[in-house]
This record gives structure tokens, C-alpha cells and sequence, in this order.
């Protein structure tokens, strides 16, 4: 098997340089409205969405990379059931806390609700045909998913990250991948918090303790490396 590794911190990606198309999978993490325009959920709660709109390019062009080299897609949309019958109790608490409760209504429809405007990926990043769609009800794509069941049916072991809010569901996520034995790369450009220090933070804690939590690498790294 030829070597192939993808220019990354602390060191190469992945560990051993032998990145198969067919063992690795993109996530694009909630890349949706509620996330991503004005009149959505972040935007509601007064976060600026500049960062998360700012990142739209990059995580299209590493999709592009991914796709024709013959990798997995896989975007991810958190949202509720519309009678919120898989709300805990705990989660619209807080959600009520930072200003804006799940299911109430706003200009993209009731926030964070399945059917509505607001819950759909947005226009630049709609998925395409092979993409595969997972819905989750919270921040890890692991939680109450059928995401490990499609990886392990489709032998996929190596996982690129991409999407928002790095410090939430991305970080979720991807901590969950790793104690699942999963080896992940996240793509620091094509990442967005709501606070430009907890995505600094974020993606400097995946590099501790020699990649503690994987590797961190940019788009252009990843693009040339899959397209040469």
C-alpha cells in the first residue's frame, strides 16, 4: 500500500501514512441555518455568525477534495422532534438560560426543529447525491444516532472534521469518535465557534498530551494531499 499522510499538528495525518479513500469519512458537523444566518438560533441568542458563514468556502472545497477522491460525506443537523418529545427537560433549560428556547418560534421557523427553515444545511452546502444525512437530538453525533453503525458498515476508521461549533458539537463529537477507536484529523479553517477563543481553545486541546484527541490541519493541506 502506498504512503499518503496529510500535513498536520502535532504530527502527520493519520499516524501510520496509509490514507485509503474507502476507510475515511468527512463530517460536516450542523453546518445549518439555525447555525449559520441571521434570524437563526445563534443568531437569536446575539452571537455573531460572520465565523460560522466565514467558514462556508473551506468546508465546501475540503467536501469537493473528499468527494472525488472517492471518500465518505457525511453531514450531521441537530434538531428536535416537532412535538419535542426528545427535548430533555435539562437541555431546554439551558437552552432557555442562554435567551433562546429550543422550539420557540423565530424567523427561520420554531429553533432547532426538524422540518423547519432553520434546521436545513444551508444552500452552499446541500448535500449531494451519496451524501449521507444523520439527525441528532443533541451535541455528540454519536448520541441516539445510527452514525457508528453506518462507519462500521462501511469499514471507515479515519474521520476529518469539519463544521460548528467546534468548542460544542464539533468537540463532541470527535471526543466521542476517539473512544470509539476512530483516528481523527480536524480542519482548523473549516471550523467556527461562537466565541473566537473557545474555538482557539478547542482546537489547541486536540493537540495536547502529543494529539491527545488526533490532529489538526488546514484546507489547503488536506485539499493538496487528496488531490495529488
Amino acid at each position: 500500500m502506498p504512503q499518503m499522510s496529510i500535513d498536520a499538528r502535532p504530527s502527520p495525518w493519520p499516524h501510520d501514512g496509509r490514507l485509503e479513500p474507502s476507510e475515511t469519512a468527512l463530517l460536516i458537523i450542523d453546518m445549518q441555518r439555525d447555525f449559520c444566518d441571521g434570524g437563526g438560533y445563534i443568531a437569536s441568542m446575539g452571537y455573531d455568525v460572520s465565523p460560522a458563514r466565514a467558514i462556508i468556502a473551506n468546508v465546501r472545497a475540503v467536501r469537493d477534495a473528499v468527494a472525488a477522491w472517492g471518500g465518505s460525506i457525511v453531514l450531521t443537523r441537530e434538531g428536535h422532534r416537532p412535538d419535542l418529545s426528545d427535548l430533555h427537560p435539562m437541555k431546554a433549560w439551558r437552552s432557555r438560560l442562554g435567551g433562546v428556547e429550543v422550539g420557540t418560534a423565530g424567523p427561520l421557523g420554531r429553533v432547532l426543529v426538524r422540518g423547519e427553515a432553520g434546521w436545513e444545511i444551508v444552500p452552499e452546502l446541500a448535500p449531494q447525491p451519496g451524501d449521507i444525512l444523520v439527525d441528532k437530538p443533541g451535541y455528540s453525533a454519536f448520541y441516539a444516532t445510527d452514525l457508528e453503525r453506518i462507519l462500521t458498515a462501511k469499514s471507515i476508521r479515519r474521520l476529518i472534521f469539519t463544521g460548528v461549533t467546534t468548542d460544542v458539537c464539533v468537540h463532541s463529537t470527535l471526543r466521542s469518535a476517539v473512544d470509539r477507536g476512530y483516528e481523527c484529523v480536524l480542519v482548523e479553517d473549516a471550523c467556527a465557534a461562537t466565541v473566537a477563543e473557545n474555538h482557539r481553545a478547542a482546537v489547541n486541546t486536540i493537540m495536547t498530551e502529543g494529539g491527545i484527541f488526533g490532529a489538526v490541519t488546514t484546507t489547503r493541506a488536506i485539499c493538496s494531499a487528496l488531490r495529488l
